[in-house]
């Protein structure tokens, strides 16, 4: 479905009309350039490339000139960024089908250098946001998994540890998908049936109902939900 590219500021709260309190996310998302459009003719499918940001360029002349630190766009990503009419490549690229769902029928043609904003969505409007969780690293199995741990007292020396893994002589060995301590986090979480509270154009922002995986100024995907 249709979305946007945006960063998520964090959380705050508004007030409805009854005078409720609501949590929110606070999404930004700048106007977002189509660098790309894929038809069903093409590939099966109809989809847009949307950008987010701009990437730092290469220096023109080197000579005499201190290599400065960080990437630098590529010639062919520079190249591709120009045909969209930008002087410089996004630094978030993402691609959005615009065929699925309910309302594939009525699917939105776009073009290369059209740009997609946040009046796309209204108040009261339901969507779903994809980011990526926040990095927990290595962790054990009490925060990973949530696990009860063991007694604190009574000569108890084990109270974060998982205990006994393996089965005894029949199998013998450790069950597949035993839950154990390893990385936790930094995985691509997809939150559903969200509700787009307010709407704030001027300042592009996008407030919806609830929380939304990932960090402050961490990239969440909002799309339509049919």
């Amino acid at each position: 479905m249709l979305g946007i590219i945006g960063r998520k500021l964090g959380m705050t709260q508004i007030f409805n009309e009854q005078g409720q309190q609501i949590p929110c996310t606070v999404v930004e998302a700048a106007p977002n350039p189509v660098t790309k459009v894929t038809t069903k003719e093409q590939a099966g499918f109809a989809a847009i490339e949307l950008g987010l940001g701009a990437d730092r360029l290469a220096r023109e002349s080197k000579k005499g000139e201190r290599t400065p630190r960080g990437s630098r766009a590529s010639k062919a990503a520079v190249a591709h960024a120009a045909k969209a009419g930008l002087s410089a490549p996004p630094s978030v690229l993402r691609s959005f089908r615009l065929d699925d769902g309910p309302a594939k029928a009525d699917a939105p043609s776009y073009n290369v250098g059209d740009v997609i904003s946040v009046g796309i969505f209204a108040p009261g409007e339901t969507v779903k946001v994809t980011g990526t969780s926040k990095g927990r690293g290595f962790q054990g199995m009490v925060k990973r998994h949530y696990a009860g741990g063991g007694p604190n007292t009574h000569g108890n020396t084990k109270h974060r540890r998982p205990g006994a893994v393996g089965a005894g002589t029949d199998p013998s060995r450790v069950i597949k998908g035993k839950r154990m301590p390893g990385h936790y986090g930094a995985a691509r979480h997809t939150q559903t049936h969200l509700r787009v509270e307010k709407v704030d154009a001027e300042r592009n922002l996008i407030y919806i109902r609830g929380s939304v995986a990932g960090p402050r100024n961490g990239i969440v995907l909002v799309r339509k939900q049919g």
